[in-house]
């Protein structure tokens, strides 16, 4: 009788979510066909499944590494990283409010120590928009930097990614990097300078992930730009840098975590979605659910359970703030780029 219980409540749930028409344009599968309506019911009769490939389906799917460091005090590190990789100039992206706090303080000591020459943008909007975006973009021209570090929640590193891409491409209009059909949803073809991404919030896990998303002004729409060449050279994610995040933003971070991580593990199976690419590069960034994704995306959900109520309730639990943060990381790499 529990289980029963337990399943519907899980399946009510999952409905829920799929039933806001203003889902995520790079991480829902609003498009799901008749095979996958009743697949999250199947998969808890009999478990996963993946069907063989059909002619005009996909048969494959990429997992591209996301490379992170985990540890309370890693961003102290991050000036050795930069000489390690012998950046010269580098751009560092945050918000107002990150820039006055403990994270943008311990990224900017280490650059200092470790002698690294950077120019700060401390103006990234929450939330970002094509504006905000294009400011963005213009101050990685004008300076012209060879790596970039991120220090913020999911809105500052999107931002970073979009200043890193059209940095690298001047001759480049604004949509030709945008997510079909609004944009052109070109791929990237060009090697992007190296981006560290230090998250300040355990939520999007946008580190790990080659995505960058944002308000499209002149449609009233959300929409991104999705590219594994987008994803971070490394993510430094350091639990030091969540403690100052209220309660309310612990949860709604958290319930974050808890919605990437089931869309991954209930999405359409890589195996099911078509077109098939007619070249790899053109292969989507999120393929669609596969057994790698599984494992990261049943542990993120796993780590939610046991973790977020803590984090919400007590301020001072840094064990469940930091296992919070990691789970964050995992649902991102469950996204598979």
């Amino acid at each position: 009788m529990a289980a029963a219980a337990s399943r519907s409540n899980v399946t009510r749930l999952l409905k829920i979510i799929q039933s806001g028409a203003n889902s995520c344009p790079c991480h829902s599968h609003a498009h799901s066909t008749p095979a996958t309506a009743g697949a999250f019911s199947s998969l808890l009769k009999y478990g996963r499944h993946y069907a063989s490939a059909a002619e005009t389906t996909d048969y494959a799917f990429e997992m591209a590494a996301s490379n992170i460091r985990f540890g309370p005090g890693v961003t102290s590190e991050i000036g050795m990283d930069l000489n390690n990789i012998q950046a010269k100039k580098v751009a560092v992206y945050t918000d107002s409010t990150i820039a006055k706090l403990h994270p943008l303080k311990a990224v900017v000591e280490s650059l200092e120590k470790h002698k690294v020459n950077y120019v700060i943008y401390d103006t990234c909007r929450v939330e970002p928009t094509d504006t905000s975006f294009k400011q963005a973009i213009e101050f990685a021209r004008k300076n012209n930097p060879d790596a970039f570090v991120a220090v913020g929640g999911g809105s500052v590193i999107d931002t970073t990614k979009a200043a890193s891409l059209y940095s690298a491409h001047p001759e480049a209009d604004f949509l030709d990097f945008v997510n079909a059909p609004i944009g052109k949803g070109l791929p990237i073809r060009k090697k992007l300078n190296p981006l560290i991404a230090v998250p300040t919030t355990a939520g999007t896990g946008s580190e790990t992930t080659g995505t960058a998303i944002f308000d499209y002004e002149p449609l009233h729409t959300k929409t991104g730009i999705a590219h594994r060449a987008l994803k971070p050279l490394l993510g430094i994610v350091d639990p030091l840098n969540t403690r100052s995040m209220p309660s309310q933003v612990h949860c709604s971070s958290g319930l974050d975590v808890l919605c990437h991580a089931l869309e991954s593990y209930t999405a359409l199976p890589y195996n099911e979605r078509s077109p098939r690419p007619k070249d790899p590069i053109e292969r989507p960034a999120y393929q669609g659910s596969n057994p790698i994704s599984d494992v990261w995306s049943l542990h993120a959900l796993k780590m939610v359970v046991k973790y977020l109520p803590r984090a919400t309730k007590d301020p001072e639990d840094f064990e469940a703030q930091s296992q919070m943060l990691l789970a964050a990381t995992f649902a991102g790499i469950g996204f598979v780029d």
